[in-house]
């Protein structure tokens, strides 16, 4: 019996499919709506069962779980909305070149009507329509991965500010080398020829290749310089579950990066007097005035050195006992609660409760997964700065180190502590 396939342009955006991005989006919807009303309902002291609502510790724990195998379904459907996205996205980014490639048909033809066609519009789209296809060749191969966006993609699944910067300047190289090597196609021996040739010369092309090889070679360094820090701890870094063009201009944790945008800001504009000095003389290179190309060059310097000082490993400070109002000051002993400070324990990216759940306590040679403590609108446990942990019974009594492990898998310094019988 032949089953009739349901074109993806009929599906709405309530579709449950599971080959279906609306659907992928719409369950993630779901599963985020479920779990912050779980969340709501444990922090006002609801839906705890009976026979845990005795137990603070059991009680708490309980609810830790819960909490975590909701967000676990909440990151497990992220991440197939963002691969759904990711499909929607290369499809629309080559719908979107050939768009672009009709406006400049357009544009062309309407201002055509008083000055007349010349070889260099002809030139112009013919470049346009080479750079397009190839880049939708590209797409078309890459269209699971992002499309065009897949070779700006880092490790991390975020748009990479060192990749996007270079690749903008060697786009715009291609095409401006791709207008005067299709005139020089069709031109006839003479002047004409000799002048596409003066506007190849490497005079005018040396300041705009040394902002390419710089650019590029930076987006080199800063990939070598984030491995190594990764694989000497020294830098904690968390994938995320879609890339989105704020990256550009953020850190990892979705905050304004100074370094970024500045290196992004500059790069956008040279590259637009670029390509205007490109449409003003398309029968030659852009020219670049050097001081443009050491104004790139001063940005770049900064982005590199701001990737460079980033990241740190996180450190435990001290631990102590943490007691409730009313109780009694004493020794720690197992059962109780110990609060663990310092700085790092929560990566920038890992702030979703997925990867709040991930963190792990070593006390001696037991590990503790630090409990999720829900109130209205977040968590009070953990933090960046405190961690709140019961000393399992399982801890032998005597002088045992504690360490933390961090949803990136960076252990911090050992801090020692004695626990009494």
């Amino acid at each position: 019996m032949a089953v009739q396939e349901i074109p993806r342009s009929t599906h709405g955006g309530a579709c449950t499919c599971d080959d279906c991005p609306h659907g992928a989006r719409e369950e993630h919807r779901r599963a985020v709506a479920a779990f912050l009303e779980k969340r709501e309902e444990f922090a006002a002291g609801q839906g705890l069962p009976a026979a845990l609502s005795r137990s603070a510790g059991a009680s708490r724990q309980w609810v830790s779980d819960e909490l975590t195998l909701s967000a676990r379904a909440v990151a497990d459907r992220g991440r197939e909305a963002g691969h759904s996205w990711l499909y929607l996205l290369s499809r629309r980014a080559v719908l979107a070149l050939w768009i672009a490639a009709g406006v400049l048909l357009l544009v062309q033809v309407g201002t055509a009507l008083g000055a007349g066609w010349s070889s260099a519009r002809t030139a112009g789209l013919l470049a346009a329509l080479v750079l397009v296809a190839l880049l939708t060749v590209g797409s078309r191969a890459q269209s699971l991965r992002g499309g065009l966006l897949a070779p700006l993609v880092g490790e991390d699944n975020r748009l990479s500010t060192s990749k996007a910067v270079p690749s903008a300047w060697l786009v715009l190289i291609a095409f401006s080398a791709l207008l005067p090597a299709l005139r020089l196609a069709v031109s006839a021996p003479g002047p004409e020829r000799e002048a596409l040739y003066a506007g190849l010369a490497l005079g005018r092309a040396l300041p705009l290749l040394a902002v390419l090889a710089l650019t590029s070679g930076v987006a080199v360094l800063v990939r070598r310089v984030v491995s190594v820090r990764i694989m000497g701890q020294r830098l904690q870094k968390l994938p995320a579950d879609r890339p989105s063009g704020a990256d550009l201009l953020t850190d990892d944790a979705g905050r304004g990066s100074l370094a970024d945008a500045q290196y992004v800001l500059v790069s956008t504009v040279v590259l637009a007097f670029a390509a205007v000095s490109l449409a003003r003389f398309p029968d030659r290179l852009p020219r670049l005035p050097w001081a443009l190309a050491l104004l790139v060059a001063l940005s770049a310097a900064v982005y590199l050195a701001a990737k460079y000082a980033e990241g740190s490993r996180p450190l435990v400070l001290s631990v102590v006992r943490r007691r409730e109002p009313g109780d009694l000051d004493s020794a720690v002993r197992p059962g109780d609660d110990i609060e663990i400070r310092g700085v790092g324990f929560v990566p920038p990216g890992a702030q979703t409760p997925e990867m709040l759940a991930r963190l792990v306590v070593r006390i001696g040679t037991v590990h503790v997964h630090v409990p999720l403590v829900p109130v209205a609108g977040g968590f009070t446990n953990p933090s960046d700065a405190v961690l709140t942990v019961p000393v399992p019974a399982e801890v032998e009594p005597g002088r045992v180190d504690v360490q933390v492990v961090t949803a990136a898998g960076v252990e911090s310094n050992r801090c020692g502590i004695d626990v009494a019988e």
